[in-house]
């Protein structure tokens, strides 16, 4: 069947009011935000959430995902669920570093040896989660701490260089987050840290201000990193945590039972994401090498976990990390 220009205006016109009717009808409007662009497990988490909590509530809430960072990057987008103006977010804790200092444990190379060990770490109901979510309360943020998860291993990457062991990087320019960690480590294998934020690193790496960075592989995916930095190296030297944060503001105007559907689905969709992530890790590689012409190396883990393993406690003491470090370590 063939629409005339009128009917097609009149459907569009009619979707948009019935898509607008129908978030009316809720009485929570949620507006979730993203960073990334999909494939990743943090939107994947975000639909998850739509689903369930519409259908949870019996369509009392209704959620709008704005992913890409259509919002902003994160540190402005923090400021915005703090106020309110934006209810939600999922996103990697490295990002909340400059609000939530003590977040920046988690940018510490090979602190867990898998995602399993992170997630049964960090997960809700441990004595990580219960003191971060203390933590984003005393610190003000104005967000409430749902939950923290597992997205995945961060990867180094390069414009034009294999890196297969420790040496290889000494004297590149690396990216790195606000987190100073994350700074500070990379420092100690001999590279140059150059702070850019993730929504201006591919032009970062495309004109020479940063010779390499890393990523998790959906993020370097999604994104086309692989065209301005196609020499990857499957380091796995991060487990990446993210957290699933509402503004407090939000979370006070709703009721007890719907405060209820809103933590147990966020809980769940951390679940969901982590299994995600494990897919995309494990399918991603070949689809680099194949589709997009990556150079994948697998580097001497080993000496990369030597060369940083003994400089952990050091780093946590010199950054203030060290209750934080030992709270992860079990201490």
């Amino acid at each position: 069947m063939i629409l005339t220009r009128r009917a097609t205006l009149a459907l569009s016109l009619a979707t948009t009011l019935f898509g607008t009717s129908a978030a009316l009808a809720a009485d929570y409007n949620l507006r979730i935000h993203t960073l990334v662009k999909s494939p990743h497990p943090y939107n994947d988490m975000a639909e998850f959430m739509k689903t369930e909590l519409e259908a949870r509530s019996g369509d009392k809430i209704a959620v709008k995902i704005f992913d890409s960072g259509q919002l902003g990057q994160d540190p402005a987008v923090i400021g915005e669920v703090g106020l309110g103006t934006i209810d939600m977010m999922i996103s990697t804790v490295s990002n909340a570093a400059g609000e939530v200092p003590e977040l920046a444990i988690f940018t510490m190379p090979y602190l867990f040896s898998g995602m399993d060990e992170a997630l049964a770490t960090v997960e809700p109901g441990t004595p990580v989660q219960a003191y971060f979510e203390q933590i984003f309360a005393d610190r003000g943020t104005g967000l409430k701490l749902l939950a923290l998860g597992v997205s995945g291993t961060r990867n180094l990457s390069t414009t034009d260089k294999a890196v297969t062991e420790p040496s290889d990087l000494e004297g590149m320019r690396m990216r790195t987050t606000q987190s100073p960690m994350d700074a500070e480590t990379w420092a100690a294998l001999g590279m140059l840290p150059v702070s850019v934020a993730w929504g201006e690193l591919y032009a970062a790496m495309q004109t020479g201000v940063a010779d390499a960075m890393e990523s998790s592989l959906p993020g370097y995916t999604g994104s086309k990193l692989y065209e301005v930095a196609p020499m990857l190296s499957l380091t796995e030297h991060i487990v990446q945590i993210n957290h699933i944060s509402i503004s407090q503001r939000t979370w006070n105007k709703l009721p007890d039972d719907f405060q209820a559907i809103v933590m147990q689905t966020a809980i769940d969709a951390n679940t969901y994401g982590a299994e995600k992530s494990k897919e995309y890790d494990m399918d991603l590689v070949e689809t680099l090498k194949t589709d997009h012409g990556v150079t994948v190396s697998i580097p001497n883990k080993d000496a990369f976990i030597a060369k940083l393993e003994p400089i952990q406690t050091d780093l946590a003491t010199r950054l203030d990390l060290i209750n934080e470090y030992n709270l992860l370590k079990g201490k």
